[in-house]
């Protein structure tokens, strides 16, 4: 019941939020696309979309690692990175089967099918920043109200996705849907599948070698 709950609020807000963007009645799957104005200044340059996509791998994996599969926090860790792991590869297949066109490419939303150049549905990065962040938020929401603020990092993406009109409305909505789907589906593991095939020095604490 609360990862329905979880997921309902999640998908609301992001529907809420995703709305507010577009401003006007759309077109598209869900009729709420519409192409953006091309904006890559301040902090939608894409270098920090590039940032936080990177960073936000690097330090999942990192915390896995660091942290081991020992204690709650550290099997968070790897459970996002599970998360992460099947998420990225569910949001590859999806492009190669739906190959939408971009806005940049052409100000078609209902242009699915097309050149294997094509790849605008689901978004990528916005389904890899929500299954890095759902975890987290599904593990300690009850205990720490305060960590429903990682929503702000896929949000931030998939606005920032927009203004590069790398995606449409409903590309995002997608790919945070398979973000969270991805990420409760992890959380409710009873345990991380990636640390379980690894070495058993890989799965324990790396920070206990230097103390």
């Amino acid at each position: 019941m609360i990862n329905k709950w979880l997921s309902i609020c999640f998908l609301n807000l992001v529907l809420l939020i995703t709305n507010c963007f577009t401003c006007a009645a759309g077109q598209g799957v869900l009729g709420v696309d519409r192409e953006l104005n091309l904006d890559q200044s301040g902090v939608w340059a894409r270098k920090y979309q590039l940032g936080l996509e990177y960073g936000s791998a690097a330090a999942v994996l990192g915390g896995a690692l660091w942290l081991g599969s020992e204690s709650r926090l550290g099997q968070t860790f790897w459970k996002s990175t599970d998360s992460m792991l099947v998420a990225d590869v569910s949001a590859t297949v999806l492009k190669e089967i739906f190959r939408r066109q971009r806005p940049v490419d052409g100000n078609d939303s209902n242009s699915w099918f097309g050149s294997s150049k094509n790849a605008s549905f689901p978004s990528g990065e916005v389904t890899h920043i929500t299954s890095i962040v759902t975890p987290f938020i599904a593990e300690y929401h009850q205990d720490n109200p305060a960590v429903w603020a990682l929503a702000l990092l896929p949000i931030y993406d998939g606005e920032a996705r927009l203004k590069s009109q790398a995606h449409w409305q409903s590309d995002v909505i997608a790919g945070m849907a398979l973000g969270v789907a991805s990420g409760l589906w992890a959380h409710n593991e009873n345990q991380s599948f990636a640390a379980g095939i690894l070495p058993r020095g890989f799965s324990v604490e790396f920070r206990k070698s230097f103390n």
